[in-house]
């Protein structure tokens, strides 16, 4: 099964608010599916933004996820859309590389960040999603401060994101799920070639 398949059936089967299946058409018609996670670091290759989404969306229930207290449409659309700001984000574009056996140049591509809506990270993904369907303050602040101490804000010395770490544990779960996903299960996935 795809990672664009297996994202679709989790989506479908958890996430059921209203607005949900408009979200669903929209981001069809995007680059979601296709899009890199990163420019050079994580899923940096094609696909590699479904990737990350379906595998923090994996972390996040196996290891995080208490049938009790948690419910699965949050962890669902928090951890399969909390890079929706990187849709619509990247292009490929080429550049001058020396092979080093020939010592001649040659094109080769990269991914280029062309940000249209520069409005953060986080906050454009709360965003996007609010644009079909309500989030809970809970899921909000998950994907608002789902980077941690990468977040520019946070380095800036803000105590906000401590604050909603406090308050709202699934935003310690996503952020969490988002590291192993991308420090420990994507590693050797950053390639434009690698297709």
């Amino acid at each position: 099964m795809s990672y664009k398949d297996k994202f679709l059936a989790y989506y479908k089967e958890n996430i059921h608010r209203e607005g949900s299946d408009r979200l669903l058409e929209w981001l069809l018609k995007t680059d979601f599916f296709t899009a890199p996670a990163s420019t050079k670091f994580h899923c940096a290759c094609e696909g590699g933004l479904v990737q990350h989404s379906v595998n923090v969306y994996e972390v996040m229930m196996e290891k995080h996820f208490d049938p009790e207290e948690d419910s699965a449409e949050s962890f669902a659309l928090c951890a399969l859309l909390h890079d929706l700001c990187k849709a619509q984000f990247y292009k490929v574009s080429s550049r001058n590389v020396k092979n080093e056996k020939t010592g001649q140049w040659e094109k080769q591509p990269y991914y280029s960040i062309e940000d249209v809506f520069p409005y953060g990270h986080g906050e454009k993904s709360v965003f996007l999603i609010e644009r079909f369907v309500r989030l809970s303050t809970s899921e909000a602040m998950a994907v608002r401060w789902h980077m941690g101490g990468f977040d520019d804000t946070a380095k800036a010395g803000g105590f906000a994101i401590s604050q909603a770490y406090d308050k709202y544990p699934l935003a310690v779960k996503l952020h969490l799920s988002d590291l192993e996903a991308t420090y420990l299960r994507e590693h050797g996935t950053s390639s434009v070639r690698n297709r």
